[in-house]
This record gives C-alpha cells, structure tokens and sequence, in this order.
C-alpha cells in the first residue's frame, strides 16, 4: 500500500494545510487508502497512473499489485539505478521492404503508442540515447529478423520501434540471447490495413533479468499477431500492451514459456478495445519443471464505452510437470458498454492427465516418451502460431531440449 501521510507545512502550531505521500502521489495501488475527501481510485485498467518520468513513481517496495508477484531484489537495478542507454551490437537478416536503424530520441513516432505504467519502464524510457526503428513498408510479405546477444551484464536500457506502414506485410522476429540485465520498451504500430506478426524470443543465458513492456496501436483493417516465447533467463517479464484503435482492428496475443528450477517468467498482457467492431484472442500457454520455476500469467481485457461490437476470449494454461513449481494465473475483464458480440476468459493449472499417459502407454510407449508427447502436444498450438518456418522448427528443438530435464 502507499504510504499518505499528513506533512505541517503551515508554521508552527498551525493546523496541518497539506496531505501527499512521501515525495509522491498515492497512485501506486490506485489511492485507495487515500483520505483526501471525495476522492476517487482509479477503477478501470486504463485509468492507471503513467509517466516516463521514474521519479513520479513512488518506490517499489515489492508489496504492490504490479510488483508482489515478482522477484524485485533480483532486478532491482533497473528501477533505482542509472542505465547505460548507449546503442548496441545487433544483426538483421537483409530484407528488401525493410529497414533497420537507430532513430534519435526525438523522433516524432516514439510515444505514440503508449506510456509507461511502473518505474522500471519510466527508467528506460528516460535513460535510452537511441532507438532501434524497424520500419516495414512492402505490401508482399516480409521476413525479417533482428538478434542482439552481446548485451552485457552491466544494468542497460533499450528502446525499440517496430512500424508496419499502411497496406504492408510482415513477420519480424526480435530474437534474444546470451547474458544481459535489460530494461526496454517496445513500441509497435500497425497502420491501416497492415499485416504485422511480431515474435520475440528470449533464449537468454542462466543468469539474465530482461524486463521489458511492449506497447501497441493497431488502426483501421489491420491486425497483430503478437508472439511471446520465453524459455531462457533468470528473470523475464515481459507485458504487452495492445489498444485497438480504429474500426476493424484486430489483435492475436499468443504466449510460449517454459520455466525451470528457480527461473521467474512473467506476463502481463493488456487489450484495450477502442473503437468498434475490433477482435482480440489471447492465448498463452506453459510448462513447470524443477524446484522453484515460478510463473506468473496477468491477462486485462478492456472493452471501452464505445467498443460497440466487440469480440473477445483471453485464456492462459499451466502445465505443471513437478513438485516445487508455482504459476499464478489472474485472469480480468471489464466491458464498459453493452453492444458487444462476444467476451470470455479463463483460466487452468493442472498436471498430466492421467487418461493421456494411460492411453500412450497402453500402446506400447514408455512413461517417459508419453510424458513428452503430452507436453509437445499441449505446447505445439502456440509454437504452429509462428510464421517463419526456421524458427518454428528451432523452437521444437528448444522444446525438446527443456523436456530432456523431465523426470520419467
């Protein structure tokens, strides 16, 4: 909770003229042990304080609803401390229709898509020197991709810009690894009748902590296939914001992770529907394996006043393959108006099914072997999502790779 307390600026003896919290505003939990009279906390998803200013956040004592789920003392660097916001190595695979470059921090299209709503985000939105701009403007589809892995371990700050032009067509892959300790946000717009899916791996090594928040527009006829897979890290949270702004917009958010024995994945995924007649799917899916593997799935649907025509389902499934594992699963929607075609949620964390193995064994297949398939099969769905052949099939063999540390 946030701390409000009364300060005595009036002189001595003098009644007490002013309420605030230590140095800030109590909007960190919405202001709701707030005592000023007639006050209001905030109610909705979108009504949630944002700035990227990191000194209008309060401090983060991990307590809070945005942070209580996650490990703060292991990346707490990237919310108090000076990053390094220098540009970095990265290699792009060459695509005609596409461009890659780094942008200056006053480019006019950086912000346009979002504000930060914690302070590990406000941190590296005021600290990055560049920005990474992907620019995609070919109306024949276009595969691109864009991998970083020397990063370092030193505490940095990042900014990337992903923009589908009207009418374009593309796959763009943000692949990720080696070591790091990464804040960034990701700002993504999808213009008229575009066509984006946009995937980003992380495949770090053991002892990386990534934190990053996407943020995205999607205008008029255009859609979004956003993809998440998180299999490597220590510590990886990644929240995708989407806000469907134009009539006919359209958003498919899918999610892959696999953790192990003390490995953190986390996901707060944000749809916020604008304007009318927009669709959105969210669906993300994960595995448990070992001591510790802690999972935390956040999903917010927002259906607005004037979002008449809304069609909307968001679901999350934990798989969990051992003793010692825990995933948190909080599923939230809120419809401000009536006119709407369809809206759900849900929500499920359970272990092998026992019909499932029986099933596979009775034909002659191992425990073990039948363990993986059922694990294969219940995380396929969300790997066939990805576009680019290579690295669908790069991903099966990762799969495999986490299973071989399964018990029988």
């Amino acid at each position: 909770m946030s701390a409000v307390t009364t300060e005595n600026t009036a002189p001595t003896g003098s009644a007490p003229t002013e309420t605030v919290q230590h140095g800030n505003k109590a909007h960190s939990d919405g202001g709701w042990d707030a005592t000023q009279k007639g006050f209001i906390p905030v109610q909705t998803r979108s009504g949630r304080f944002k700035s990227t200013d990191p000194t209008e956040f309060p401090s983060v004592t991990g307590i809070e609803a945005e942070w209580k789920l996650s490990p703060v003392k292991l990346f707490r660097p990237l919310i108090d401390d000076a990053l390094d916001g220098s540009t970095y190595e990265f290699s792009a695979t060459d695509a005609a229709g596409a461009t890659v470059e780094w942008v200056d921090r006053t480019d006019s299209r950086i912000g346009s898509t979002g504000t930060p709503e914690e302070k590990a985000s406000a941190n590296a939105w005021s600290t990055f020197d560049r920005a990474l701009a992907i620019t995609v403007t070919s109306d024949e589809h276009v595969d691109l991709t864009v991998a970083r892995s020397a990063l370092g371990s030193a505490a940095r700050a990042g900014h990337t810009l992903v923009i589908a032009k009207p009418n374009s067509r593309a796959t763009v892959v943000l692949q990720n690894s080696g070591s790091a300790l990464l804040s960034e946000n990701v700002e993504i717009i999808v213009e008229e009748g575009a066509q984006l899916t946009l995937v980003s791996v992380q495949e770090w090594d053991a002892d990386a902590v990534h934190l990053a928040s996407h943020f995205a527009t999607v205008g008029r006829d255009a859609r979004l296939k956003h993809i998440i897979v998180s299999l490597g890290g220590k510590v990886v949270r990644v929240n995708p914001s989407t806000h469907l702004i134009s009539s006919g917009a359209e958003a498919e958010l899918f999610g892959l992770y696999f953790a192990d024995a003390g490995q953190h994945l986390e996901q707060r995924v944000y749809v916020e529907h604008v304007a009318e007649h927009t669709r959105s799917r969210v669906n993300y899916k994960g595995a448990l394996n070992g001591d510790g593997a802690h999972t935390v799935w956040v999903g917010d649907v927002l259906i607005g006043p004037k979002a008449a025509g809304t069609d909307t389902y968001e679901q999350n499934r934990n798989l969990v393959l051992s003793e010692g594992t825990r995933a948190d699963s909080i599923p939230n929607l809120e419809i401000e108006t009536g006119d709407i075609l369809g809206a759900g949620h849900a929500s499920a964390t359970g272990r092998f099914d026992d019909e499932q193995l029986f099933y596979l064994q009775a034909r002659g297949i191992t425990e073990r072997e039948a363990r993986r398939l059922v694990v294969l099969g219940f995380l396929s769905e969300i790997v066939q999502k990805v576009d680019a052949g290579a690295l669908r099939d790069r991903l099966k063999i990762a799969i495999e790779a986490e299973l071989a540390g399964v018990a029988a």
